[in-house]
């Protein structure tokens, strides 16, 4: 960076003591905030799941697609529907249908085993943004105690002060240091206000990356391996079908494994949908850190 950039950089500084005065309560704890406002944006950034709304989306679609595939199709059928035809038909309708939904969960099972490989290497720096994130806030919380130490010394000082100054140029003293004091005031308010908006943060993180952690595992081993079971339970029927034929055995152990599938989708969706829910809130609070309010 050039040296005119850096000086672009620096604060212009007070021109009077008593300006600096001002500045400096004007400014209190301006390099924490600034660091709390860089530690929120980077949290955006990394306590997210990119394309967990494009997965849950898809396994809604799937969820309503399943019940469609109707399996009475592979009731048995007599001699005469068998000869015009309808059994085949009946069994034709079933397999073409398996296949497409077969293909869609096949497809969202490959898409929920690549969601979150970019996060693996995240944690590390996550858990080490969220501690300097509650070192600068409680930093913000020592330099608002200190603030209201001297705001109280400096009050009373200054009604002593009113009491015998008799002069124009000591009233005047007076008067620029109470107004010094409500500016104090009001950036002891504002770090207070963003103190609060930090608090939570760390453990509304924690709790999402956790929550997040468990989604992943459930969609790489449950929802995967599912659909496996599932496609092997009733490809062989599908194909015997699509010829004709009446499955040798019954149909008992696919409805089993199709109604697993069905309740395995079910609580993906589910789980998927609470952890968006959770990822909005959790970017609204992030969001605050780097509010106006507090980049003053």
């Amino acid at each position: 960076m050039s040296p005119a950039k850096l000086a672009q950089l620096k604060p212009k500084p007070a021109t009077t003591p008593a300006a600096w005065l001002t500045q400096m309560a004007a400014d209190a704890g301006h390099m924490h905030v600034k660091r709390i406002a860089e530690l929120g944006e980077l949290l955006r950034a990394k306590a997210r799941l990119p394309g967990l709304a494009a997965v849950a989306s898809r396994l809604e679609k799937l969820a309503d697609d399943l019940p469609d595939l109707d399996f009475s199709l592979l009731e048995p059928r007599g001699l005469w529907a068998r000869a015009l035809g309808k059994s085949k038909g009946s069994g034709s309708e079933f397999a073409h249908r398996f296949e497409e939904v077969g293909g869609e969960a096949a497809e969202i099972a490959a898409t929920a085993m690549s969601l979150g490989s970019e996060q693996k290497a995240d944690a590390a720096p996550l858990e080490r943004a969220l501690v300097e994130l509650e070192v600068e806030f409680r930093a913000v919380e020592k330099i608002i105690d200190q603030g209201a130490r001297w705001l109280q010394d400096m009050r009373n000082q200054i009604k002593l002060r009113q009491a015998a100054a008799t002069d124009p140029q000591a009233r005047r003293a007076v008067l620029e240091d109470s107004a010094r004091c409500d500016i104090l005031v009001d950036r002891l308010k504002m770090l207070r206000a963003l103190c609060n908006a930090c608090a939570p943060v760390p453990d509304l993180v924690r709790a999402y990356l956790h929550k997040r952690d468990a989604l992943l595992q459930a969609l790489h081993k449950s929802l995967v391996s599912e659909v496996d079971d599932w496609h092997g339970v009733l490809a062989p029927v599908a194909a015997v079908a699509a010829e004709g034929q009446n499955p040798a055995q019954g149909i008992e152990p696919q409805l089993e494994a199709h109604k697993d599938l069905e309740k395995t989708v079910g609580k993906a969706v589910s789980a998927c949908q609470q952890l968006l829910g959770q990822e909005q809130e959790l970017a609204a609070s992030l969001a605050a850190l780097s509010a106006t309010q507090f980049s003053g």
